[in-house]
């Protein structure tokens, strides 16, 4: 990480100075302000801690619970989700707290024997090596500890307003602060007040029942599976072999995921229920735990589990719904007017547990919006920018959606249904790619351009997450990934990969960086504005394809070590050499004439170009991000 570019710092340089709203930021929520959050769930928090970022913009949240989340119901987390706590600055901390998954192992009617289960395989949890990060299980309640800290230790200083709820909203288009929400103080010293706050923008990540969803006439729309699970976090003895592995059980008394949990000890189970009636009005989810625990036992004979503590229980049904639009604006009125009021999460996709797909869809959800609000509402970005939130997650939903059902319709399938005997565990190894998180893929709009320069760099695909390689820094030697050097501060990466030539060559290498330190057209002069240095909106780096060793880091064209904060520093650290054995010219199909490969701030590839198509890239710009 760097710091010291403002000045000496000896303190713990990931707690920021106070900036902004972040300056004697007062307790209690304002009358008026940018942006409010409601709700304290994945997609509320990760906003809350990108929004940090833009300490001129006032972000308030608040949470109807009293309090922090004390038990989390969601639990998996997946790759895409731990870069993601990479780029905010938590994913080693969480990933030693956490378990991590690295099999799967199947179990199924024994042929010998079919009262009884057995082991039928083992698969890797990742068989493709999709990422360099791995598959956690940690609680929910720690993943929103983590964002919180990282919000309130941002430079905005932003922490949740506990005790308060939402009660409804009404959107003025002409006003300054164009949505007047009522809330109301449920617990604290304050209990049974109303009040009306007004805002520029809300976003509702308040769950399934959401209040703003309501308001905004939106609906979830879709179909139940008619099918309960019954799902604990148990401590207990047992002698099943494999209770601490994920394991997906299917006997002829039912099926089970288990699921161990961090710790050591804790594990959870989701049992399977069975069919639920059309009459049933909801009365399995009186299930009590005790049958859940005795349902358990009776799918995995000959083994037995002796439930020594219940740490927390639920029973669902399966439901798939989806909104049709992630914010207030109709089809037929999008782009007349500026969406103000959006919704993330549950609020607008629920599905199964079954994939552990909810908190890290919904944290992506999150990111998605929390950026772009920052950008408009500083001043930075078009407000057209604002629509592409719901162009994107919405598809990315229904993707879900359609591969939970799926999923889960096969969890709850006798294996003498399916098939073949091996079925499930196929459709595991071979769509393991899509519950990892790495299957998004944005497609041609305002902030994702088209691919036809996408041979300059095959490894990454316009539209899809930057995935990271390794190289070496030049500077001091250390070999690191590339990727893990973006934060999640709001600013735009463009990354240069050389041609062959040399560091200090003539090339168009060193032709693009002339362009980009100096032409009025380049994004670095055009947005620049007063108090920014060069890396204020856009962090650039370059690879060369020459070892660290040939190479004299003096001769590095200015644009690639600018000078940065009020004094000017330079900044060494974003000229890259290839490592001898991770070439990632290869390893990301990178052409040895070179590529610009631009990457938005949520580390999704925006651009693949030529290095000498600087008219694309400015006008990809210009469509974005306003100018001084």
């Amino acid at each position: 990480m760097q710091f010291h570019q403002y000045g000496y710092v000896s303190e713990d340089p990931r707690i920021a100075t106070p900036q902004g709203y972040g300056i004697d930021r007062p307790e209690d929520l304002p009358d008026e302000m940018d942006v409010l959050i409601v709700g304290t769930g994945p997609a509320g928090v990760i906003a809350a801690a990108q929004l940090t970022q833009y300490p001129n913009v006032n972000t308030r949240i608040i949470e109807r619970r009293p309090g922090r989340l004390q038990i989390g119901q969601a639990d998996g987390i997946q790759a895409r989700s731990v870069e993601t706590f990479q780029s905010f600055g938590f994913a080693e901390r969480i990933t030693q707290e956490a378990f991590h998954l690295t099999e799967m192992c199947f179990w199924n009617p024994d042929p010998e024997n079919p009262e009884n289960i057995v082991r039928t395989g083992r698969p890797a949890d990742d068989p493709y090596g999709v990422s360099e990060f791995p598959h956690l299980i940690v609680n929910q309640a720690r993943v929103l500890d983590y964002f919180l800290e990282a919000a309130a230790d941002g430079p905005a200083k932003i922490k949740p307003n506990y005790g308060i709820e939402f009660g409804g909203l009404q959107v003025d288009q002409d006003a300054e602060y164009p949505v007047s929400v009522t809330v109301r103080y449920v617990a604290g010293e304050r209990e049974g007040e109303e009040r009306t706050i007004r805002a520029k923008h809300v976003f509702g990540c308040d769950g399934a029942g959401s209040g703003v969803r309501k308001a905004i006439g939106r609906k979830l729309e879709g179909k139940g599976a008619n099918h309960a699970w019954g799902v604990m976090d148990v401590l207990a003895n047992t002698d099943f072999p494999d209770i601490r592995t994920k394991c997906a059980i299917n006997s002829r008394n039912g099926s089970i995921l288990l699921i161990p949990r961090e710790g050591g000890f804790l594990f959870r189970m989701y049992v399977d229920l069975g069919e639920v009636a059309a009459d049933d009005n909801r009365k399995v989810r009186q299930t009590p735990v005790e049958e859940i625990i005795r349902r358990a036992n009776q799918i995995i004979n000959p083994y037995s589990v002796d439930v020594k503590s219940v740490a927390w229980s639920s029973v669902y049904e399966v439901g798939h719904r989806l909104t049709d639009h992630f914010d207030d604006v109709d089809t037929e009125d999008r782009g007349t007017r500026v969406p103000r009021v959006f919704i993330a999460g549950d609020a607008c996709h629920t599905h199964s547990a079954k994939a552990g797909q909810g908190m890290n869809v919904s944290m992506q959800d999150g990111w998605n919006l929390g950026w772009k609000l920052g950008a408009v509402l500083s001043g930075r970005a078009s407000e057209s920018l604002l629509d592409t939130y719901s162009e994107e997650r919405q598809v990315i939903a229904k993707n879900l959606i359609d591969f939970d059902r799926e999923w889960s319709t096969l969890m709850a399938t006798p294996q003498d249904k399916l098939p073949d005997p091996s079925y499930l565990e196929d459709f595991y190894v071979k769509t393991s790619e899509f519950p990892a998180g790495f299957m998004t893929e944005y497609q041609p709009s305002l902030i994702t351009a088209g691919a036809e320069h996408q041979d300059l760099a095959a490894g990454y695909p316009v539209g899809k997450r930057f995935k990271s390689a390794r190289v070496m820094r030049v500077c001091d030697a250390n070999p690191l990934h590339q990727g893990h050097q973006a934060t999640a501060d709001g600013r735009w990466r463009i990354h240069v990969y050389a041609d062959r030539a040399a560091a200090g060559e003539e090339s168009a290498t060193s032709r693009f960086a002339e362009w980009l330190q100096n032409d009025p057209e380049s994004p670095l002069v055009a947005y620049r504005r007063e108090g920014d240095d060069a890396a204020t909106l856009f962090d650039v780096d370059v690879t060369y394809q020459q070892q660290y060793t040939e190479m004299d880091v003096t001769r590095v064209p200015q644009a690639f070590r600018p000078q940065i904060g009020p004094l000017e520093l330079n900044y060494w650290e974003r000229v890259y050499a290839t490592l001898p054995d991770e070439d990632i010219y290869e390893e990301r199909q990178i052409s040895r004439d070179g590529a610009v490969v631009v990457v938005r701030p949520d580390h999704y590839v925006a651009a693949v170009l030529p290095l000498d198509a600087t008219d694309e890239l400015s006008s990809f710009f210009e469509g974005v991000l306003t100018a001084k």
